[in-house]
């Protein structure tokens, strides 16, 4: 799945509108297979038979049924991780959605779908392009989500035979120094391109150390900014394992990234700028499309806030009101606070900041926001 569909698929889960029968959000970790997630589901639908009865139960069962009949026949031999979304009722909705890379296993019944794991999965692999090079050949392409969604092969002139065929050592060895230096400058405008036309902002290098020296050297500056990583491999590498070590380059690299974003937050508060710490402050600041940048801890684990099933009006504070302030209903009801945040971020068009180890963050309150205009 490419980067651009799954920011659409959120969209378009955030803006789903609500309907009499309840939604179930199914995220599973398929690194093990059938193994590795089944007791997991059997406990969990079984309490939320418990939990449920009259028509929602039918209308559950009914999505359950759905949702194993997708395990049982759709699900791809090299996913690492699938989401599926499911409701019956009157407005039957499914979604299903399958990765490369792992989820945990989660599910939930609600109102509306649970997209926080997506979106962490969103913020922590979006996508890079790799160039992978050797004496031999280059292969140029983009990682999407931990899968090669783009690939552009250049093999290089092969220069051995004419060796046999009359030239001595000093005239092969001329040449294919020539030949090198052509073929660094044509991957150069090829990587060059591609980071332009696709608007990528991390460039991973990988091969033989010395052939990625030399085209690290001669990168123009505006390229080599965007190196975030070298990774060495020899020829008998093959693709899969070189781009699973990418991968884990790549997602050291985001979170050094989503640290630098905590410091940025922490000067902003220190010098009285665009940023607003905690939960309360930083719900408003988003209800009131006022964030650039929601920065939460993965650790952070609020308290549950309040929802209005009527107007959609929501508050942080754990002791629920007996009528919305907003609209006057009795609809309000409980609600996963850090899971609001991210729907809201995502309906105003925010970046979300996931960060996945930080003391300083977490002294903070675990939430914050980097503004787009003052309060």
């Amino acid at each position: 799945m490419e980067l651009k569909n799954l920011h659409q698929h959120i969209r378009n889960l955030v803006t789903l509108e609500k309907s009499e029968a309840p939604i179930i959000s199914c995220y599973l970790n398929l690194e093990n297979g059938v193994a590795g997630y089944r007791v997991f589901m059997d406990e969990r639908i079984a309490l939320l038979r418990k939990s449920f009865s009259g028509n929602t139960r039918r209308m559950l069962e009914e999505t359950f049924g759905r949702v194993e009949t997708y395990l049982a026949s759709e699900l791809q031999a090299d996913a690492k991780g699938t989401a599926v979304f499911v409701r019956g009722g009157k407005q039957p909705f499914f979604l299903p959605l399958q990765f490369r890379v792992p989820l945990p296993n989660w599910l939930a019944v609600d109102e509306v779908p649970n997209v926080y794991h997506l979106v962490e999965l969103k913020d922590t692999y979006h996508r890079y392009v790799v160039v992978l090079t050797n004496e031999d050949n280059a292969r140029i392409f983009e990682v999407n989500l931990g899968t090669v969604t783009e690939q552009i092969w250049k093999e290089r002139p092969e220069l051995r035979e004419r060796v046999d065929r009359g030239w001595t050592k000093e005239h092969y060895q001329h040449h294919r120094r020539e030949q090198t230096e052509h073929f660094i400058k044509e991957k150069i405008k090829i990587i060059d391109r591609l980071m332009a036309q696709g608007g990528h902002t991390h460039l991973i290098l990988a091969g033989e150390p010395r052939m990625v020296s030399r085209l690290q050297r001669a990168l123009p500056k505006h390229v080599a900014a965007k190196v975030v990583d070298v990774v060495a491999t020899t020829p008998r590498d093959n693709v899969s394992d070189i781009v699973a070590a990418t991968i884990s380059a790549f997602v050291e690299r985001e979170e050094m990234e989503s640290q630098a974003m905590v410091e940025r937050l922490q000067r902003e508060i220190n010098t009285n700028g665009l940023a607003v710490i905690g939960a309360v402050d930083s719900l408003n600041a988003l209800r009131w499309g006022q964030t650039d940048v929601l920065i939460l801890a993965k650790a952070y684990a609020p308290a549950a806030g309040w929802l209005c099933s009527a107007c959609d009006a929501i508050g942080a504070e754990s002791k629920k009101p007996a009528a919305c302030p907003e609209c006057g209903e009795k609809k309000v009801r409980d609600t996963d606070l850090k899971e609001a945040m991210v729907r809201l971020a995502e309906k105003h068009g925010c970046k979300v900041e996931i960060v996945n180890q930080s003391e300083p963050l977490l002294r903070l309150g675990g939430v914050g926001c980097l503004l787009r205009y003052a309060l």
